[in-house]
């Protein structure tokens, strides 16, 4: 049949088929260049726009599709604010303006925070969130090089400690190339490298920082150490549950 011989319903039909083989031929053939381009052609459009989502909505009998596109200080913000209430600030005295010791995050919710072992040597101990300040007792220090500390009474007798525990992230599942976040006496970040080597240069300040990706998820503490300046959220979960062990 030549095809001066379709009607305009066969010609419709004809342009929706040729549409359809031409979106599933440029699907494939972007999967397939994407898979060949070199990681330093892929890792930038990965960071400028780290997810697509698609959002189907019914609206009387339509389907409408809208492409909602996630940027990458939309990310960071929402790390930021998940995690806010985690971050304590570690400090020597009960005063409100006392200088600060360094940082530390809640791992567990029973009011165990972990902190950069360098800052346990001695004590007294008081930690600080937007909840309210709390004398705080050290509860063991690992090899490692982290302390934990548990959250005791409060300086003012009508604060209550509020504090979420981060989720623990999986650094074995990062690329190189993605961002990381450090949450500390400042918010810093810095590229994973080929080797998926965390190198963090915290000062007396920054130290027992709350290291996080993007998603909001804990992948360790951040360390005022030469040697080891970073310890991975699996190695604090881990001599937890050893220290829960111990007492059964």
């Amino acid at each position: 049949m030549d095809i001066k011989d379709l009607n305009k319903s066969q010609l419709i039909l004809l342009a929706i088929l040729l549409s359809f083989i031409t979106s599933i031929a440029t699907g494939i053939t972007t999967v397939t260049l994407m898979e060949q381009a070199p990681q330093s052609f892929t890792v930038p459009i990965n960071r400028v726009v780290r997810q697509t989502v698609e959002k189907i909505e019914q609206v009387q009998g339509k389907t409408i599709t809208q492409t909602i596109v996630v940027k990458e200080e939309d990310l960071v913000v929402d790390a930021i604010e998940k995690n806010q209430s985690a971050v304590f600030t570690l400090s020597r005295s009960a005063d409100e303006n006392a200088q600060t010791s360094g940082r530390g995050f809640a791992v567990h919710a029973d009011g165990l925070v972990a902190i950069d072992a360098a800052q346990a040597i001695e004590g007294p101990y008081y930690l600080s969130n937007s909840s309210g300040k709390f004398k705080a007792t050290l509860l063991a220090t690992d090899p490692a090089g982290f302390a934990i500390l548990k959250i005791g009474e409060p300086v003012k007798e009508e604060s209550v400690a509020v504090f979420t525990v981060p989720v623990a992230g999986d650094l074995s599942k990062m690329k190189p190339g993605q961002k990381v976040l450090v949450l500390g006496n400042s918010i810093s970040s810095f590229i994973l490298d080929s080797n998926k080597n965390i190198s963090i240069n915290a000062t007396f300040s920054n130290s027992g920082a709350l290291v996080l990706n993007l998603d909001g998820e804990a992948l360790g503490i951040a360390l005022m150490n030469e040697v080891v300046s970073f310890v991975s959220i699996d190695a604090i979960n881990e001599a937890l549950k050893a220290r829960e062990e111990e007492k059964t």
